[in-house]
């Protein structure tokens, strides 16, 4: 009765690896319990996904084929924007998110357009624009912007105005640090940089006060909810965007949060449902209001 947080399904949104092909559920190494999924695939877990009342899914594409531009990134024939058809088909209250960036297309592994070794900022704009677009036409309900390029939020915001989606709202990864918790997603996104690492794009972590100066660059320039990334270890980031802006946040329980208590609870070392609520929980009381994580259909079937 006195409990001061709670934490409900239609607070979740689960990640979903969209590949190419038919038929294909592949469970990934390094987080056991999720897969690489066909279109098809996608779809009924989707379904699944819905059936527990978790409020979306947000998805991930890995190419046929990569190149320094990431081409397949903004193709109208993409495996995410198939994806987003074939969910919507079959999904009536799940909402759709798509991840609009190019590191997961492109050959060098980076989220930016390349010249040199340096990412080129401005020329990447373009296309996180054109794929966010790409993404809006096949029936996405919220894009979300996770390459810390400057200015993205605004490039977008333009780009989907002018193609006619104006209200299509946009979730900001406006505070992602360069942490070393990214490892088993980035295996399962195929995303790792095939040179140097993203410290240059984003944020360090021990910076508190560049989070906010981060944060308040993306509302002026249209996002309608904002993201801290990781959780765990920003817990105190996450409050302090809570108490400073008045839109809803998002909080990321990134893979290797996620690996670390699937790889002890299958030692036995740890109470997996115990720690699972305590952690996500832990997120909520931070101050996100909602909260991206792999562990989303198991809390819910524990009974949250």
């Amino acid at each position: 009765m006195v409990r001061e947080t709670r934490l409900t399904p239609d607070r979740l949104i689960y990640p979903l690896f969209v590949v190419p092909g038919a038929g294909v559920r592949k469970e990934i190494g390094s987080l056991p319990g999720c897969f690489h999924l066909s279109v098809d695939e996608a779809a009924r877990e989707a379904r699944e996904v819905e059936s527990l009342g978790i409020a979306g899914v947000i998805l991930f594409g890995l190419p046929e084929a990569k190149d320094p531009k990431g081409t397949q990134g903004y193709a109208e024939d993409g495996v995410v924007p198939q994806a987003v058809r074939a969910i919507r088909a079959e999904c009536k209250e799940l909402l759709v998110v798509t991840d609009v960036c190019l590191c997961e297309y492109t050959s060098h592994g980076h989220c930016g357009l390349i010249a040199g070794d340096e990412v080129q900022n401005d020329p990447t704009l373009e296309l996180l624009a054109r794929m966010a677009v790409v993404h809006a036409q096949a029936g996405a309900q919220v894009v979300a912007p996770s390459d810390m390029m400057d200015g993205r939020v605004g490039a977008i915001r333009r780009g989907l105005d002018q193609a006619g989606f104006p209200s299509l709202p946009i979730l900001s990864y406006a505070a992602k640090y360069a942490s070393a918790f990214y490892g088993p997603f980035r295996e399962a996104a195929d995303s790792a940089p095939q040179f140097g690492d993203r410290r240059g794009y984003q944020m360090d972590p021990p910076n508190v006060r560049e989070a906010m100066r981060e944060v308040r660059l993306d509302v002026e320039e249209g996002a309608d909810m904002i993201m801290v990334k990781p959780a765990l270890p920003y817990l105190d980031v996450i409050r302090a965007v809570r108490e400073s802006f008045d839109l809803p946040v998002a909080a990321y329980n990134v893979s290797g949060e996620y690996a670390m208590v699937k790889a002890a609870a299958q030692r036995g070392w740890v109470d997996e449902q115990r720690i699972v609520k305590e952690t996500l929980t832990s997120i909520a009381r931070a101050g996100a209001d909602v909260i991206l994580t792999y562990h989303a259909k198991d809390f819910v079937r524990w009974g949250g």
